[in-house]
């Protein structure tokens, strides 16, 4: 029996270290591919260049102009740890990439504010490890060179909000004819949720469904401690 019970300890274990090599080696393999995907792509556009042509856009707005439970209800329901992390947050892939075993899909990708903004400015939205590589390196540059802050506005101006509505102001402007330091707390979170599925959400096509996505931001924001569970009812009611 002792045996018996070490053969099969024994197989388990080479199991194991197969597996590990398996996805060390294609880790090395797509990494590799997603670094010169990365080089390639800021070596055409520099990442200035990028940033320079955002900020230079018609209605962008700066960090400071927008309302702070915007902030933080974008934070609460994309990346709640963007302010600590260095541009990929451990557990949220570690989470993602659980959850994709278990289902057998790519639905949940675990990536941050500024992967997010990387993936916007230079790569498709085609779900491949190459590219996955290359949002993250490109991620590690972007939170190199810039501070949050400017991270996050770079990130509100560029994201779509249906409707054909590009960047936080756009958005405001269209939806509620106001500027976005003008968007009042319910206005504010609405407009939060909307880039999860711009034209699933969009409040001229699917109010109901925008309204069922505020309320998926508002449990975040009461999770992440920004807002409390009265006032999130409050702001539905």
């Amino acid at each position: 029996m002792k045996k018996m019970f070490q053969g099969v300890l024994l197989a388990v274990l080479s199991l194991l270290s197969l597996a590990f090599c398996i996805i060390l080696i294609c880790g090395t393999v797509f990494g590799f591919m997603g670094y010169r995907m990365y080089k390639d792509a800021v070596n055409e556009v520099p990442l200035e260049e990028k940033v320079a042509s955002i900020q230079s856009m018609d209605g962008f707005t700066e960090y400071e102009q927008l309302p702070q439970i915007y902030i933080d209800a974008v934070v609460s329901v994309e990346d709640r740890r963007f302010w600590s992390h260095n541009g990929i947050d451990p557990i949220a892939i570690g989470r993602a990439a659980w959850n994709d075993i278990r289902t057998l899909s790519f639905a949940e990708g675990g990536s941050t504010i500024t992967q997010q903004l990387m993936k916007n400015l230079y790569f498709t939205q085609e779900k491949k490890l190459e590219r996955k590589f290359a949002e993250i390196f490109a991620a590690f540059e972007m939170e190199s060179a810039y501070n949050k802050e400017e991270i996050f506005e770079l990130y509100v101006n560029t994201i779509y909000f249906g409707s054909g509505y590009y960047g936080i102001y756009e958005a405001s402007q269209g939806y509620f004819g106001k500027q976005p330091s003008d968007l009042n707390d319910y206005e504010a979170v609405l407009l939060a949720g909307l880039p999860n599925a711009p034209s699933a959400y969009s409040l001229y096509e699917n109010p109901e469904l925008a309204k069922q996505r505020m309320r998926q931001v508002l449990s975040c924001m009461v999770s992440c401690e920004k807002i409390t569970q009265d006032r999130a009812d409050e702001l539905l009611s």
